[in-house]
């Protein structure tokens, strides 16, 4: 069985297999796996390593093996109104749903109590197959360091969730919403 431990940035190595997950796989630091050419693997990468389509790894006999992000039961959800957009990301991420944004779309993994809500905002919302590569963070995370908050929509909370940024308990994430928008979406929110 062949060991991953490590990204490789060398572009010079052709890879010799390919690595396709689908996002909650990519984001465990252990796993055992079976590369499209039918090879076993184990990674064993460096704790909170998020992987991400087109990453390269090093394999322990010196292969490069090339993630690809996996076809995946997602929601997305398509709007040309920018604010109908702010609107749902921040609700998204309110309820700590990993997020994929695009142009004029949002992606999260297929939950149809979310999609109701991201109607409820105005948004289509269309149930698809599709590669699945939300944003790494607030921390400016691509690579590397990940956590998840993940949790179902079906039980109680330990702490009360509406999510007023004054609290007095400390329960270890922070509140504050941090959008990092591509520039065409910026400019078409600054116009009067």
């Amino acid at each position: 069985m062949l060991e991953i431990r490590n990204r490789t940035d060398d572009e010079t190595q052709d890879a010799s297999a390919s690595l396709i997950l689908p996002f909650e796989l990519r984001s465990r630091s252990r796993l055992r796996a079976t590369l499209d050419d039918g090879r076993e693997v184990a990674l064993f990468l460096p704790r909170g390593t998020v992987l991400r389509g087109g990453d390269r790894l090093l394999a322990s006999d010196g292969r490069v093996v090339i993630v690809r992000a996996a076809e995946e039961q997602v929601s997305t959800a398509r709007s040309e109104d920018p604010d109908a957009l702010l609107r749902a990301a921040y609700h998204l991420g309110n309820r700590h749903v990993p997020v994929e944004i695009g142009r004029a779309m949002l992606r999260y993994e297929h939950d149809h109590v979310l999609d109701e809500m991201v109607r409820g905002l105005g948004l289509e919302v269309v149930v698809e197959h599709a590669p699945f590569e939300p944003e790494g963070g607030a921390y400016g995370h691509s690579h590397g360091h990940a956590h998840s908050h993940s949790h179902s929509h079906d039980h109680d909370h330990d702490h009360d969730h509406d999510h007023d940024l004054e609290h007095d308990h400390e329960h270890g994430h922070s509140h504050e919403l941090v959008i990092d928008l591509p520039p065409e979406v910026l400019a078409a929110l600054e116009e009067p």
